[in-house]
């Protein structure tokens, strides 16, 4: 198995963003976006049971990543 640093820089991206938009996930959607291409490439080259402290496990990220395809994000943005 092997641990995963490439895609810190992006998860860290995640974190910044979320408390810049006062952790409103709809706002950070291109970021989030950019860290499940780096976890998919990830898993591409290292195989599906390698481990990544800022990747979901890859059977989450194959669903994140078919939902993204549905045009289905995360986050709702909540009007009050």
């Amino acid at each position: 198995m092997s641990e995963n640093s490439t895609c810190k820089p992006f998860a860290c991206a995640i974190q910044n963003c979320l408390q810049e938009n006062g952790y409103n996930e709809s706002k950070c959607t291109k970021v989030i976006d950019e860290l499940y291409k780096c976890c998919r490439e990830f898993y591409e080259k290292e195989g599906p049971e390698a481990l990544s402290v800022c990747c979901p496990k890859f059977n989450l990220l194959q669903l994140k990543l078919k939902q993204r395809l549905m045009k289905q994000i995360d986050a709702k943005l909540i009007l009050k």
